[in-house]
């Protein structure tokens, strides 16, 4: 009987992708039009020191 693996593997981005450039760029008319282009959406955790 196979052990069943519980865990979720981490989602990775290829390695030698510039994040900030290629996440960054718009997608063309043409890859629109193709349905060939994902919507990316950033996170970013703002945090202010309480006075």
């Amino acid at each position: 009987m196979k052990k069943q693996n519980d865990q979720v593997p981490e989602d990775k981005v290829a390695p030698g992708m510039d994040d900030d450039f290629e996440l960054n760029q718009k997608a063309t008319d043409e890859e629109i039009e193709n349905d060939d282009s994902t919507k990316v959406v950033t996170l970013s955790y703002d945090e202010v020191d309480p006075s």
